[in-house]
């Protein structure tokens, strides 16, 4: 009896160890975020360590002979859950029935640009990629904007995609979320993974507000308020926020180059809770629909809210106090977001 069920559990676990593999996409993929990124996604520790993985690496044809050499480095980890590289710049193939995008790929601001062309090259990009999307994906995907402006990058994908619910788009703010959490456990000289439920606020820029007036830090044993464990409000309101705010301008000052372990690092922990759900008691931020928010910031908006994610699907988190200081900082990135959506939205002839 005991031989008979031993084999019956080795059929179940050999049987149920060999999933399905499921279709990912990188944009962008012989970027420098990407080739920081694609490892930790190919190795199981985004998606599960179970889960195996088509890679899909959408690039410009210019830089298919990059992507080339990514494809052999892949190869060459030999990773047991990796089944299949594609790198392609041909929207057909690389949108072709995906499980999650990550669209990491974006037109970059450049000496001279002004933030309206800025947004008008990228408006041409994410309507593409929305497009492709709704033509190509799978109906069920989960869909990461990375590239900047995130936010309403995001919108416009989300926009060009109408047959794909809007609850399956969101952007990237968990770097700034992670940024925060790292400077007020190095304040507070605690391990990072002691401090929980910072939030990001609104957009993905200089605007953002990360406010620490719910989050909480763990030391000796107990949990207080952030505000009392750092016994210093000035800083808090002060150069905190403006360091989390340029952070991103301080790396490429100090490396002449941009974000690109950090952002890798955020994007897996994004992708990581959507697959498999937050902490219990614990938020997260990520850039979402504001519609319906209860926050009062305007609809129509991808807005970074702090949410709890079960079963693949976040719910912004009602019902926290909102004081004077944090309102004002929070109508500042809306009103930037507000701007940004209607001059997007009119170059897309609609």
């Amino acid at each position: 009896m005991l031989t008979l069920l031993t084999a019956m559990y080795l059929v179940v676990r050999a049987v149920s160890s060999q999933s399905d593999p499921i279709r990912v996409l990188v944009t962008g993929a012989a970027g420098q975020i990407a080739y920081s990124l694609l490892y930790s996604i190919a190795k199981g520790d985004v998606f599960g360590k179970d889960q195996p993985i088509i890679l899909v690496l959408l690039d410009i044809s210019p830089m298919l002979p990059v992507l080339d050499g990514v494809v052999m480095e892949l190869q060459d980890c030999a990773l047991p859950l990796l089944r299949e590289v594609i790198p392609t710049d041909k929207v057909e193939v690389g949108f072709k029935d995906l499980d999650a995008a990550i669209l990491v790929g974006s037109m970059p601001r450049k000496e001279g640009m002004e933030r309206k062309d800025l947004l008008k090259a990228n408006v041409a990009i994410f309507k593409t990629q929305g497009e492709a999307l709704d033509k190509y994906a799978k109906k069920t995907v989960k869909v990461l904007v990375v590239g900047n402006p995130a936010n309403t990058n995001c919108l416009i994908a989300s926009k060009s995609a109408p047959s794909i619910p809007k609850e399956n788009f969101s952007c990237l703010t968990r770097l700034d979320h992670n940024r925060a959490c790292s400077q007020v456990a190095m304040r507070c000289g605690v391990a990072s993974n002691n401090v929980k439920n910072v939030i990001i606020w609104g957009n993905h820029s200089s605007t953002q507000y990360p406010d620490v007036h719910h989050a909480k830090v763990s030391r000796g044993g107990q949990e207080v308020g952030a505000y009392e464990a750092v016994k210093d409000d000035s800083w808090l309101k002060g150069s905190f926020i403006s360091t989390v705010q340029q952070r991103g301008a301080a790396v490429i000052k100090a490396r002449k180059l941009s974000s690109a372990m950090s952002a890798a690092k955020a994007i897996c922990d994004h992708m990581r809770d959507i697959w498999h759900g937050t902490t219990e008691g614990q938020f997260i931020s990520m850039g979402v629909y504001s519609s319906g928010n209860s926050y009062g910031v305007p609809e129509d908006l991808i807005y970074s809210f702090p949410v709890v994610i079960k079963n693949k699907s976040w719910k912004i988190v009602d019902g926290l106090p909102v004081n004077d200081f944090s309102r004002g900082k929070m109508d500042a990135t809306a009103a930037e977001l507000v701007e940004e959506r209607d001059t997007a939205v009119s170059f897309l002839g609609v």
